[in-house]
């Protein structure tokens, strides 16, 4: 399966899902990642000044990351190839006119975009009016 790369029909069926969970954006020193074994990161990128890792805040408040930005993860349920070029672009385009910072990963089916708790709501509105103006100038 390979996915999606054509720019008009991804926005146009992304049919972005919000998830209800919230979520931290954290970072550990390399020697440290044994402490993440016992808990389930969403995402985990390394860096050279270390690991971040994105975790669900339940687990992050285990870890005694209490007091953090919290953010909200909205899936782009079309199957995207890891070729297609410009869906990122769009996304962020549509939530930076609007205020929103976005933080897009990309994985092998899905985008997940990553925006804060407190603007998860107007972000979905944002991107709904995105994939309807796709949908409506495919007619």
């Amino acid at each position: 399966m390979t996915g999606e790369k054509d720019l008009k029909n991804l926005i146009a069926h992304m049919r972005p899902m919000l998830d209800p969970e919230q979520y931290v954006f954290c970072t550990f020193a390399e020697r440290d990642m044994a402490s993440l074994s016992a808990f389930r990161p969403v995402a985990l990128m390394a860096e050279t000044e270390g690991v971040t890792a994105v975790l669900p805040a339940d687990e992050a408040r285990k870890l005694g990351i209490a007091d953090a930005d919290w953010y909200r993860r909205i899936t782009l349920t079309v199957h995207s190839s890891l070729e297609a070029v410009g869906l990122t672009a769009a996304v962020s385009k549509a939530l930076a006119e609007a205020g929103i910072p976005a933080n897009v990963i990309a994985a092998y089916f899905h985008d997940h975009v990553f925006v804060p708790d407190s603007m998860a709501a107007t972000a979905m509105e944002k991107l709904r009016q995105l994939t309807e103006n796709a949908a409506a100038s495919e007619d």
